[in-house]
């Protein structure tokens, strides 16, 4: 699997059209690689003695894994937690801790034995933090950059639910019926309160005597600590070369010598030591044990190779996940981690990045290491180059030029070069200024993240990160050796591209080879350009490419933010508009996916006309060869009609032909197409002689042809195969933005996309209604951010919780106060006097508008007069905060004042804009929500300051996928598709295998591979690994990209599904019921894709005998689908028909025969009289109808019984409990009912076999009867 055989750079000029060929292409871990023998063995781990006997254990080794893996897993083994400092022996030699195992002569049975090396002051510090996180000691961290529970899971709460005990009715355990009218409540976004963890020892840190003086650092004094035991005593200790023993000192006292009386405690060990001198340490730590692990070990486990998701809602102080505690160490880890000069954490990182680019990637174990290597490296610059621009926009960094203005202000932090995202030195002016320079930096880092992904060798560039954070946006990006060197006379930094604006142009021919295989993966065009001097020059990318040869002699390529042309159709549009409604800046450039996409569509078309051009010359030469062959039969058949062979080897003959015709018709020679679009059209360029002009106005009809795409072909697909129900709906602003940029389509075509929905067929409006509500739900989110940016941008910290509580007010809370009044403390005020404190100005009236004029002005939408009014405001919420790094406190939100108010738990309301609808909810007392807030004498503002807790840095990585672990992947499926299953299902878990290492455990990308994966178990029937599966998926979904994502929904459904086909139907509701109510959060009621999850979780509701409430969850499904496709659709059909069967099973056969009756009416009039699901629909009418003849005679004959008794009863009222009617349903022809409940019983199988697809849209009913 060498590279190159995936690199789509290096393609072969020929295509392959046929099965065979494609798949030869695709299973890229097959070919070209020797087999990956990494089957996992046993080894035994033999610990030192310590004067016992040896204590050993054994464990599994892969023979992809490193020695220093192996030593990982020893560490974190319950026998040997009191290890950090040693090296590992294999036949009495030491092992390299870098070195695979493959290359080691370790095998199955081999022993490993653990060897104590002395300490050093790094491996005493290592032993410190390592024993204080072991023993619980630690206490809690407060981290600016991944905020307060970050990387949190709700999957243990969830698992809780589904353990409690379930309610016995007479039809067997059930859950208590659903509320489908109320809110879910916020709490379910918040992990529960696990309590307060068992104390071990009460402090642990480093000793006030700490460091040691030179005369003790002499004699192998490395730390001295402080202990305080749980019993009350204070212990000093010293830690040495050889270990940690008590010493003599106390608080006046400096004696770091062995205390010997009463008693001496002393080991090698810190861990060994503390159990020494507490007597309560082991039990207390048995405790603590116990403590953490209720909950399940991937929830807790240490995320290293990804930013952690921080949660949008966070719990009060006051909550035991939130509690601030004492920890006297908690400021003495800075030093712990890095030392006394900070050198440990200190790395060069561009030599770090481009050093690991340069690894050799001949073997899989060589491309294994490599991007575990990249992988971990661009997660640990990812985090440093947060923490750093965090430090930049609170103004704690130092700029290097502070006698420039602000916005030009350079920073070198922790080793890397930080810059903000705008226009401070005027490269922008003529494209829009900071408007311009913020969209640039975004598109630089999409840039820079293709290149990486590319991976072309001889081609580097630096680390790039962009976080917006407080309104500014921060560009972070790794030291470029010679970036700062100022050129000589003459000579210039840039040596490809252009040079000081595009005065002057370098094109270096070093940087030709390069940059035109990165132009041929980028589908950019080679073209001419000209400086201002029209000299013309030949460039394999744009003009605003640059490539700059670093000192240490590495190529590297910068300013990748116009890799794409320009959206001419966009600015055509603009200049025709007022100018206070035009586009804030010029960058509007087209997207790469957009790009690949039209190259692919246009090489599908020049496939097809090169097999239509064949196909008619074969018939010409077939008609010719007929012909001959037809004359030369004729004058043959005389004399050798009796050979008997002849016919034999015509057919063979013809064979032979038709095979050759076959492998000329699908083998393309794909060498004659060519697809590239000139990146630099439309931006300034002066063409000089017509030859070039000419050339050039092809360029420019190239790029109207891909704008033209965009709208007419792009779009207007995504809109029908929504209306269509093909794909899914988006949940919110974040997979509604993955969504078009999958598709290639910019955000900027939000309102366009809404326009399209409104101009829809009026059949198909209704479909479109929840993706329309969310482009215009994404364009007020997205005004809201700018609008906020601008007033936070210049603010100091302490003030911006004031200013984003009062916009927030401004903009949900007028509903409880008209008329919000910004709190901010007086004090603060005197402090910050020179503060722009112009947000205090802001009323509700001043926000629409200036909403209203963002989105016309970015999105070319018109939000109507009373867009405000149609908001919900918690989704909202959500989507601000999510947007601007925000983290609330959870509390009782009240968004209406409560003369008006619908009351809910946690006061998640939206807004109803019928009055009977609010007349009807107000009714509902028992879900009264109203804060205390309301009762006070000053007005009452849904949010306060001090509800903005923190706020978190919004980033954007470069980091590349792994290609290794995709082609395992996908190797595996296609393997599977084609049969293969025993070849599928190595490379599955070779996949899985690969992921796990490259990425480590929690990763998105690794939620994602649980996901695929357990579909294609769960197809494989293998149902207990797709249940495994999609539970790691759910778990590491909600730490790595949040509690209520869309993602996370998706994954708890397909939990719930897999658990139902394993006999777990009980708690996949539970799971079911979990993401609907996540889904309620996210979106709000009514989302089309609900329809799906309500049918299937009515039909886990039939397994377990809950026919009432099946019904219930059947009505619900139906009303939604009738809202989104109308009463008359295919789909209303189809839940009518299953719901008819639903109330059959509840008793209530007259309502069963009214629906089937209307089911069949629906599918005769839309499908024909002859049509499948017709015919199925008229034979259960007919059933139903005749046993709920047969039911109303005994209904009757009964209803007589019981008046007579009744009369008989008059006598003694008051003495004689009447009898319990008899159940209706023990009356019905059993024959009839056991049929229909057997049907059904097999219908809901087959259902839930359908139910487990990814399929996200709503039930397609064409699919329960078979194809119509």
């Amino acid at each position: 699997m060498a590279s190159e055989n995936s690199n789509p750079v290096n393609e072969s000029p020929v295509a392959e059209v046929s099965p065979d060929q494609v798949n030869g292409s695709t299973n890229a871990v097959e070919e070209g690689t020797e087999p990956i023998d990494d089957a996992p063995f046993s080894i035994k781990v033999v610990l030192p003695q310590d004067g016992k006997e040896p204590t050993e254990f054994e464990i599994p080794v892969s023979p992809l894994e490193q020695i220093h893996e192996i030593r990982q897993s020893i560490i974190e083994n319950p026998l040997a937690v009191q290890y950090s400092c040693f090296h590992l022996e294999h036949n009495s030699k030491a092992l390299n801790d870098f070195v695979p195992v493959s290359e080691t002569t370790l095998e199955a049975g081999a022993e490993l034995h653990v060897v104590e090396d002395p300490y050093t002051e790094k491996e005493a510090r290592i032993h410190l933090i390592r024993v204080r996180e072991l023993i619980g000691a630690a206490g809690d961290r407060t981290d600016t950059v991944h905020g307060l529970l970050a990387g949190a899971s709700v999957y243990d709460d969830v698992v809780a639910k589904a353990q409690e005990p379930i309610a016995d009715t007479e039809e067997g355990k059930q859950l208590p019926p659903y509320d489908f009218e109320a809110q879910p409540s916020l709490d379910l976004l918040v992990p529960a309160d696990i309590g307060t963890a068992p104390k071990t020892v009460k402090s642990i840190s480093l000793s006030p005597w700490n460091p040691p003086t030179p005369q003790y650092r002499q004699r192998g004094h490395l730390l001295y600590l402080i202990v305080s035991t749980n019993e009350g005593e204070q212990f000093q200790i010293t830690s040495h070369v050889g270990g940690f023993y008590v010493n003599k000192c106390s608080n006046q006292k400096f004696d770091p010598e062995k205390k010997t009386s009463p008693r001496q405690f002393e080991a090698r060990s810190l861990f060994t030591l503390l159990g020494m001198i507490s007597a309560s340490f082991e039990k207390n730590y048995q405790e603590f044990q116990e403590f953490a692990v209720r909950r399940d070990a991937l929830s807790s486990f240490q995320i290293g190779n990804t930013l952690p998701s921080a949660p949008w809602l966070v719990p009060s102080p006051e909550s035991s996940r939130c509690a601030h505690s004492s920890d006297p160490a908690r400021s003495q880890e800075t030093y712990l981690l890095a030392g006394a000069e900070n050198t440990d954490s200190l790395r060069d990182w561009n030599e770090e990045f481009q050093s690991s680019r340069e690894l050799p990637k001949d073997t899989i174990q060589d491309r294994v290491f490599r991007e575990r290597l990249i992988s971990k490296l661009f997660a640990d610059y990812t985090d440093a180059a947060a923490r750093g621009a965090v430090l930049v926009a609170r103004g704690e960094v130092a700029p290097l030029n502070p006698t420039e203005e602000p916005d030009a202000q350079i920073f070198v932090y922790n080793n890397v070069f930080f810059s903000y995202g705008a226009d401070g030195v005027g490269t922008f002016t003529s494209e829009g200024g900071d408007e311009a320079a913020r969209v640039a930096t975004g598109k630089d880092v999409l840039g820079v993240k293709l290149v990486n992904q590319l991976d072309i060798d001889g081609l580097y560039t630096p680390g790039t990160v962009v976080v917006d954070y407080l309104g500014k946006r921060i560009v972070g990006q790794s030291i470029v050796p010679g970036i700062f060197k100022q050129p000589e006379p003459g000579e210039t930094q840039i040596h490809y591209g252009a040079v000081d604006g595009k005065d002057h142009v370098a094109a270096d021919e070093r940087f030709a080879a390069s940059f035109a295989t990165l132009a041929k993966a980028l589908r950019v065009k080679k073209h001419a350009v000209w400086d201002k001097e029209s000299k013309r020059f030949e460039l394999e990318g744009s003009v605003e490419m640059k490539g700059l040869l670093g000192t240490d002699g590495r190529k590297y390529v910068l300013d990748l933010y116009r890799i794409t042309p320009l959206d001419i159709a966009w600015m055509d549009e603009d200049e025709s508009r007022p100018e206070d409604s035009k586009y804030p800046h010029r960058m509007t450039v087209l997207r790469p996916e957009l790009v690949e996409a039209l190259g692919k569509s246009k090489a599908r078309d020049f496939v097809r006309a090169e097999l239509a051009r064949r196909q008619e010359i074969n018939k010409a030469k077939e008609s010719s060869d007929e012909a001959k062959e037809g004359e030369q039969a004729k004058t043959e058949a005389e004399g050798e009609s009796d050979r008997p062979t002849e016919k034999d080897d015509k057919a063979e003959k013809d064979e032979k032909k038709d095979e050759e015709k076959a492998d000329q018709v699908d083998r393309i020679d794909m060498g004659g197409f060519k697809f590239a679009l000139n990146p630099d059209v439309f931006s300034g360029q002066d063409p000089q002689t017509e030859e070039e002009k000419a050339e050039w106005a092809k360029d420019e009809e190239d790029v109207r042809e891909a704008c033209k795409y965009l709208r007419e072909t792009v779009m207007t697909e995504l809109i029908k195969e929504l209306a269509d129900s093909d794909i899914s709906f988006p949940m919110d602003g974040r997979s509604l933005s993955k969504l078009l940029h999958r598709r290639g389509i910019n955000i900027r075509y939000l309102g366009y996309l809404a326009e399209l929905c409104d101009k829809a067929d009026e059949k198909i409006r209704s479909h479109l209604q929840c993706f329309r509500n969310l482009c215009e739900r994404e364009m007020v989110v997205r005004a809201f951010k700018h609008i906020a940016a601008k007033y936070l941008k210049s603010l100091p910290l302490p003030l911006t919780s004031s200013c984003l509580a009062h916009l927030l007010n401004c903009l949900l809370g007028t509903g409880l106060n008209p008329k919000p009044v910004a709190k901010v403390d007086d004090s603060l005020k005197d402090i910050y006097k020179s503060a722009d404190l112009s947000f205090e100005a802001v009323t509700p009236e001043s926000l629409r508008e200036n909403i209203e004029k963002e989105t016309v002005r970015r999105y070319r939408f018109d939000l109507g007069k009373e867009w405000f009014a149609q908001i919900r405001p918690i989704q909202l919420l959500r989507e601000i905060a999510l947007t601007l790094g925000l983290q609330i406190q959870k509390k009782d939100f009240t968004f209406v004042a409560p003369r008006e108010a619908i009351p809910v738990a946690n006061g998640n309301a939206e807004a109803e804009p019928k009055a009977a609808e609010l007349k009807k909810k107000k009714s509902k007392k028992a879900r009264d929500g109203s804060p205390a807030s309301i009762a006070s004498t000053t007005p009452p503002h849904t949010f306060s300051p001090d509800d903005i807790v923190n706020i978190v840095p919004v980033v954007k990585d470069s980091a590349p996928r792994s290609q290794l672990a995709e082609e395992a992947l996908e190797g595996g499926r296609l393997s599977v598709f084609q049969g293969q299953r025993k070849l599928g299902e190595e490379l599955l878990l070779e996949s899985l295998s690969l992921y796990e290492q490259i990425y480590g455990l929690v990763h998105p990308e690794v939620a994602q591979m649980y996901h695929s994966l357990s579909q294609v178990y769960y197809g494989l029937e293998q149902k207990d690994a797709a249940v495994e599966l999609a539970r790691k998926a759910a778990i590491v979904a909600e730490r790595t990209m949040g509690i209520d994502s869309a993602e996370t929904v998706l994954n708890y459904l397909n939990l719930s599904l897999f658990l139902h086909q394993h006999g777990e139907s009980h708690q996949a509701l539970v799971y079911a019921r979990h993401a609907l109510d996540l889904w309620k959060v996210i979106y709000g009621h009514d989302h089309p894709d609900t329809i799906t999850t309500m049918n299937n979780y009515a039909v886990m509701l039939q397994s377990v005998k809950d026919y009432h409430e099946s019904r219930r969850w059947f009505e619900e499904s139906l009303r939604v689908c009738d809202m989104v496709f109308g009463r008359e659709s295919v789909n209303s059909a189809t839940l009518l028909f299953q719901l008819a069967q639903a109330l059959a099973l509840d008793g209530d056969y007259k309502d069963a025969v009214n629906k089937m009756r209307e089911s069949y009416n629906i599918f005769k009039s839309t499908l024909g009289p002859q049509d499948k699901n017709t015919l199925e629909a008229e034979h259960w009418f007919a059933q139903l109808t005749s046993n709920a003849v047969s039911m109303e005679k005994q209904t009757k004959a009964a209803r007589n019984a019981f008046a007579n008794a009744a009369k008989s009863r008059l006598l003694s009222f008051g003495t004689v409990q009447p009898t319990k009617p008899k159940n209706p349903k023990s009356n019905t022809d059993d024959r009839d009912i056991n049929s229909l409940v057997k049907y059904i019983e097999e219908g809901d199988k087959k259902g839930n076999s359908r139910g487990g697809k990814k399929k996200g849209g709503p039930v397609n009913p064409k699919r329960r009867g078979g194809k119509s």
